[in-house]
């Protein structure tokens, strides 16, 4: 199975799903095989993660040093049997560009059935250009999220 998360610059949100999930995957030593990848609708491929980014993903252990941010249009997101957004404008935004995988594009909450009270239900908002704090939030939003799919995923091994 090949997951694609997507958000808008590929340097926060996309980025620390993407790694996350590949760690926790890992870690799990799942047998049947699934790759991760992460795209922004409007990322400048090579571009670097946010220092806030980097450092959170440290608390994570993880490295996200190595990644570097792909743009969508020059990703290999028609491969992919799953596209999960950050927002409901990304999906949108999927979906306008690849009609032919619409069915196959989900905001992430909207795939796990996030539903944590006083959380948005459909939207993981943006860190970018916030505090290190608002980071940590984002990550931990996202870390649920990821604990819900890896259940999601085990189901269907």
């Amino acid at each position: 199975m090949k997951i694609m998360f997507i958000c808008s610059g590929n340097i926060c949100r996309s980025a620390m799903a993407h790694w996350m999930l590949k760690k926790k995957i890992e870690e799990k030593r799942r047998e049947n095989k699934i790759e991760v990848y992460s795209s922004g609708t409007s990322a400048f491929t090579g571009d670097i993660p946010t220092e806030e980014a980097i450092e959170v993903m440290k608390e994570y252990e993880i490295d996200l040093t190595k990644h570097r941010a792909t743009n969508m249009i020059e990703s290999n997101i028609k491969e992919m049997d799953l596209i999960l957004c950050a927002t409901s404008i990304h999906k949108m935004q999927v979906v306008s560009r690849y009609p032919e995988l619409k069915e196959k594009t989900f905001t992430i909450k909207e795939y796990v059935k996030y539903n944590e009270e006083g959380h948005d239900p459909i939207n993981i908002n943006d860190p970018w250009g916030y505090s290190i704090v608002t980071y940590r939030y984002c990550a931990a939003e996202i870390e649920k999220c990821l604990e819900i799919l890896i259940k999601e995923l085990e189901k269907t091994k």
